[in-house]
């Protein structure tokens, strides 16, 4: 058996100060829906793409972090960037084209601080 063959997907886990309020933003801001969880762990979906959120209490032995960064990666991404704007997640300057490595893309954080990047190789 070929071990990358093996690989099936990756799933981001964002951490979450709430996750029913997190539910609610990604589906109005992003069109991901929740699939399963409770207000702990819950799992998201749009299309084939998956995110989990979980939570975290913002203490020294559970911190939240923040920074996480993820990049979710489409094959045109003009009429993602339209929907996008219509749901009021970006305002239309946010659109990076041609850039510097490959890239055409925008980006945006939720209300953990956590970065999503939409993007389409060129």
């Amino acid at each position: 058996m070929n071990l990358e063959s093996n690989f099936l997907e990756i799933t981001p886990v964002l951490p979450s100060q709430n996750i029913m309020r997190d539910i609610e933003w990604h589906q109005k801001h992003t069109g991901f829906n929740p699939i399963f969880g409770d207000n702990m762990y819950s799992g998201l979906q749009r299309a084939h793409m998956h995110i989990h959120l979980q939570w975290h209490a913002e203490t020294p032995e559970d911190p939240l972090l923040g920074g996480s960064v993820i990049k979710l990666f489409v094959g045109d991404i003009k009429p993602v960037f339209d929907e996008f704007v219509e749901r009021t997640t970006v305002s239309k300057d946010k659109l990076r084209m041609n850039t510097a490595w490959g890239t055409h893309e925008f980006g945006f954080f939720d209300l953990n601080h956590n970065a999503i990047f939409i993007v389409q190789s060129i």
